[in-house]
């Protein structure tokens, strides 16, 4: 556990970079939800303080006066426990709350938890600000990655800023790293934070395997396409496939072809590819039948996390081939915070590493994002196995 002086500093760190990543929007940015999957800035940046109002505030704070009544039914998001909610598809509707009043929200809660933890500490109250936090710093990564969605699918290509390095190259020949098989421990195992769901820390047995020690780049994606990736069906799984044929996709997220050459759009604006970056923004599906055309396969969850320390990860969220499914003897959280991953453990792939959207101090090997094979609207990418 993180000593309370530096949690709360990390409190601070934390509340002001999410604002940071919105001061290039315009006023207009703030509410665009163009798919279900990509919340409106706004909403972001009041359901993250909703987060330490309702699991923190209203429980520690004898007679504390919630910001606005309403803001629990407009801000929460998933957690049944705690009530009614504005459908997801209907977060971009809220022109109300103003973008000023919800910043006079992340102020007021903001304030309120400074003075809690100078009056307060207990082991319980640390724990749950620790989650309030790394919940906030996922939403800098979701905030980040929305806020490119909407401004890549603004038909004039706007630039969001000139701060991120969206594609950084792999300098280094593709070798092959060879892991020997065996029985190997998996999950959590320090004092450190960690999600409920790398928790359960066990044995599984690992055949042998080489595991590629860099990702899977633009040019090798590019070949892909002329070799006619996406119009082979025997590449693909059968619901891929049908993926592929029903969305008419032809390319990588944000890929576009302009005289005959590959670009794509990226918080920079339209520029070309670079071709020796990994690339980004593809699904399961094109990861997997990627992996097919190339004679290799996807490294399973466990298999990547005993690789791991033999390679640099963390510009990448990274396909596995593993279902996201619980730990042995998992055990989820009981009230509300037992709604945070425990319930979404069907249908979903496992991802590991981290991304250029991942903020600082919130990603490790044990970590485990998870999301429907279909997307691809995060910075995933793939590493190859054979």
């Amino acid at each position: 556990m993180i000593l309370t002086a530096s949690l709360l500093d990390l409190f601070t760190e934390t509340r002001q970079y999410t604002e940071r990543i919105c001061e290039p929007l315009e006023i207009e940015d703030y509410v665009v939800q163009p798919i279900v999957d990509v919340s409106p800035p706004k909403w972001h940046l009041g359901h993250t303080t909703w987060f330490f109002e309702e699991f923190i505030l209203k429980k520690y704070v004898k007679n504390y006066k919630l910001y606005s009544d309403d803001f629990a039914f407009v801000f929460n998001s998933y957690y049944e426990t705690i009530g009614k909610r504005v459908v997801r598809s209907d977060r971009g509707n809220l022109s109300r709350p103003s973008v000023n009043k919800v910043y006079q929200y992340r102020k007021y809660v903001t304030q309120a938890i400074a003075e809690l933890f100078m009056q307060e500490q207990s082991e319980e109250l640390n724990y749950l600000l620790e989650i309030g936090i790394h919940h906030e710093k996922q939403h800098q990564e979701l905030l980040l990655t929305d806020i490119k969605y909407i401004l890549g699918n603004n038909p004039l290509l706007p630039k969001y800023a000139a701060t991120t390095n969206e594609y950084p190259v792999e300098n280094h020949d593709r070798n092959w790293i060879s892991i020997s098989e065996g029985l190997y421990n998996i999950g959590h195992k320090t004092n450190d934070f960690c999600y409920d769901n790398e928790l359960g820390r066990h044995q599984v047995y690992i055949p042998s395997f080489e595991i590629a020690n860099k990702l899977v780049t633009n040019a090798e994606f590019a070949a892909f396409i002329a070799h006619g990736g996406y119009q082979n069906f025997e590449l693909w799984h059968a619901e891929g496939w049908d993926w592929v044929n029903q969305n008419k996709i032809t390319a990588p997220l944000y890929w576009h072809k302009i005289n005959g050459k590959w670009h794509y759009y990226s918080l920079n604006g339209l520029q070309e590819i670079k071709s020796e970056a990994p690339v980004t923004h593809i699904s399961y599906y094109e990861a997997f039948a990627f992996a097919q055309f190339a004679g290799k396969r996807l490294p399973t969850e466990f298999e990547w996390e005993i690789a791991q320390k033999h390679f640099t990860w963390g510009k990448r969220w990274e396909w596995s081939s593993s279902a996201y499914l619980p730990y042995p003897n998992y055990k989820k959280a009981d009230g509300a915070l037992g709604e945070y991953n425990g319930k979404f453990m069907v249908n979903q792939k496992v991802l590991r590493g981290g991304s250029i959207a991942t903020p600082g101090r919130h990603t490790r090997h044990t970590y485990r994002n998870f999301f429907h094979p279909q997307l691809r609207w995060q910075f995933t990418g793939l590493r190859l196995v054979k």
